[in-house]
């Protein structure tokens, strides 16, 4: 599996440089433009795609989270059946990793108002909107996929320890709520990275 991983990697990374060299080499350098492609792509598209990936990762997170707190929980409750419902605060905190995604989202829609022509869409205030929007979802995005699996595996460990020795539980569990708290993190950040951002206008 791993070198099929590589073997991709250098793949793609030898197509983007032949690619390159290609556009370079033949006249064309200029079709390699990353500044026309930000300046045209609309700021309406930078904001919805942040915002989607907002939700996106962050359920993403949660999703997986469970599944493994999940699994953890089951295989532990065969032999020990006392644990199920005490280790359900674990599937809680992974839900809250999806719910810190969708406030986020919903935030950043408070910004979003129809513009009234095409040419008041591209101004500097509505580019700098669309960044925001953009790379404020995407950290809180990738900090709740993150914050997911963490607490996903420190929940299962939580699972498996109280199905060893009940005393254990709480302690693990303190480990588990700071593993939650990452998500509020990458929430806070993203609202202070589009806090400074204007509505559309």
């Amino acid at each position: 599996m791993a070198y099929l991983s590589s073997v991709t990697a250098y793949s793609t990374v030898l197509l983007a440089s032949l690619f390159a060299g290609y556009i370079l080499f033949t006249g064309s350098g200029t079709q390699f433009n990353p500044g026309a492609f930000l300046e045209q792509t609309s700021p309406y598209v930078w904001a919805l795609t942040g915002m989607g990936l907002n939700i996106g990762l962050s359920v993403a997170g949660a999703g997986w989270g469970i599944w493994i707190t999940g699994a953890s929980i089951l295989g532990g409750s065969v032999r020990t059946p006392r644990i199920r419902t005490k280790n359900l605060i674990s599937i809680i905190f992974c839900e809250v990793v999806g719910i810190y995604g969708v406030i986020t989202s919903i935030v950043f829609s408070a910004k979003l108002v129809a513009s009234p022509s095409l040419e008041s869409l591209y101004t500097p205030s509505n580019y700098y909107t669309g960044y925001a929007l953009f790379w404020g979802g995407l950290t809180s995005g990738v900090c709740n996929l993150l914050c997911g699996i963490a607490v996903g595996i420190s929940g299962s460990n939580a699972a498996l320890a109280d199905a060893a020795d009940p005393q254990l539980f709480v302690k693990v569990l303190v480990i588990e709520v700071f593993s939650s708290i990452l998500g509020l993190f990458g929430l806070i950040v993203a609202l202070l990275m589009s806090g400074k951002a204007a509505d559309f206008a």
